[in-house]
């Protein structure tokens, strides 16, 4: 499951040429990710998590029992990644649930667009029936945006859903995709 992602990079910086998307397998990797969650909590953008969040936190979120993780790679460094697990157990475990992240300065690039197309795909080879995101942060307009884009709905708003850190309150969506 190696796949190149070079050309669906745009504005790609230099040595592009070396991306790759694979299964999250080693200790290092999964540290590797873990550092770079960690940046995207403290951003407060996306994920409701906080700071502290320890390793085996992230591992239990990150990596439970039927979980697939793939990162993305510029030659040996994590610029991204996603994990897709059941949402719910049992009867419902045919409903997949994803979270994706990209650091910082890959973003815009196409890379998003492509780790969700990718796990659409995978969700599907998988058996999962449709995905759903339970809370996508309603000031997340780039997320929405391009989960819009790739055929998700929002099915339903959780008011003041987030705490943001001037201890605001923001909104979240829920949205989903049926495969």
């Amino acid at each position: 499951m190696d796949k190149k992602l070079s050309t669906h990079l745009k504005n790609s910086k230099s040595g592009d040429d070396n991306i790759s998307l694979n299964p999250c397998t080693k200790e290092s990797e999964k540290r590797e990710l873990y550092e770079l969650f960690l940046e995207i909590i403290k951003e407060g953008n996306s994920y409701p998590q906080t700071i502290p969040f320890t390793y085996t936190d992230f591992l239990n979120y990150f990596f439970p029992v039927k979980s697939k993780v793939l990162i993305c790679k510029n030659d040996n460094e994590i610029i991204g990644g996603f994990y897709i697990k059941p949402n719910f157990p049992g009867r419902s475990s045919h409903i997949a649930n994803c979270g994706y992240i990209v650091k910082k300065e890959y973003r815009g690039k196409g890379l998003g667009l492509y780790l969700g197309k990718y796990s659409i795909d995978i969700a599907k080879e998988l058996g999962y029936k449709s995905i759903i995101f339970n809370l996508v942060f309603s000031e997340n307009i780039a997320a929405i945006k391009l989960w819009e884009k790739l055929g998700f709905k929002i099915i339903g708003t959780i008011p003041d859903a987030v705490k943001k850190d001037d201890k605001n309150f923001q909104d979240a969506y829920i949205m989903y995709k049926q495969l």
